[in-house]
């Protein structure tokens, strides 16, 4: 099951897992309804999104309860069901947070990967739980584990299964900020809240330039090349003449996202 919240101005929308009792853990139809929920938070134009999970853990990936083996086509699962999200969750034209608490695993890890700026509590737990299914790492967590941790650490987590804590994960380069479980959703919406006042098309323009990059589409001077003609598209935007204006006569820039 998975909730949509708006704040009262509907400049942020709340994204909610709310399968507490299967830790979150994500059935096709959940995911088609998370697909909805990222729709319509687009359709009314919200400018930060902030993704959760209700009960003990974020996600435990894919729900497998009852699932046979034998009937299941993992491929179709991941490439026309859980991919297409993740791609959306990526490509949602506003800043997109997460606030990891519990376990994040598998699918529930992918949701993390798709997401710009992720907060995890200290005692989260990431990993590859895979090595007592016979299955693979998948949504992603094969390029994250390599690229932040190197060939070898993502190997030993795949093979052993061990977890690592949200604070290892931070000091790994793999997410943003490690806190205290009890602080991280006050913390969280604190930021989103900020985000949704901020100048939104640069926020954007960035997000694109960082997703061209760590998708190994441009290396470092294409990337310069990108951020300047993305620079100098912004020049043309209402936030960008307010921030310099703002900037000009020492007050604090009132943004309107466009």
């Amino acid at each position: 099951m998975i909730d949509l919240l708006f704040n009262e101005d509907r400049t942020v929308a709340e994204v909610v897992l709310n399968n507490p009792k299967a830790m979150n853990s994500l059935a096709p139809e959940d995911l088609t309804e998370l697909s909805q929920a990222y729709t319509e938070a687009e359709q009314a134009g919200v400018r930060a999104l902030l993704l959760r999970g209700e009960g003990r853990g974020f996600s435990a990936g894919r729900n497998i309860k009852g699932l046979d083996p034998r009937d299941d086509d993992a491929t179709d699962y991941l490439a026309n069901k859980v991919t297409p999200v993740l791609k959306q969750m990526s490509q949602f034209p506003a800043p997109t947070f997460a606030a990891v608490h519990g376990v994040c695993l598998g699918v529930g890890l992918g949701l993390a990967i798709a997401t710009d700026i992720v907060y995890v509590a200290e005692d989260a737990k990431f990993g590859s739980p895979f090595a007592n299914l016979g299955a693979t790492l998948d949504s992603g967590g094969h390029a994250l584990f390599v690229e932040r941790l190197g060939a070898h650490r993502a190997m030993d987590l795949i093979v052993t299964g061990d977890m690592i804590s949200g604070t290892e994960a931070v000091q790994a380069g793999l997410f943003s900020r490690a806190m205290p479980a009890d602080e991280l959703l006050e913390f969280t919406r604190e930021k989103v809240e900020s985000a949704a006042r901020g100048a939104t098309q640069a926020f954007v323009a960035s997000k694109k330039l960082v997703a061209d990059i760590r998708d190994s589409k441009t290396g470092l001077w294409d990337s310069v090349h990108d951020e300047n003609f993305a620079q100098g598209a912004l020049c043309s935007s209402e936030d960008y003449l307010e921030g310099f204006a703002a900037f000009n006569e020492k007050r604090a820039p009132v943004f309107k996202g466009i």
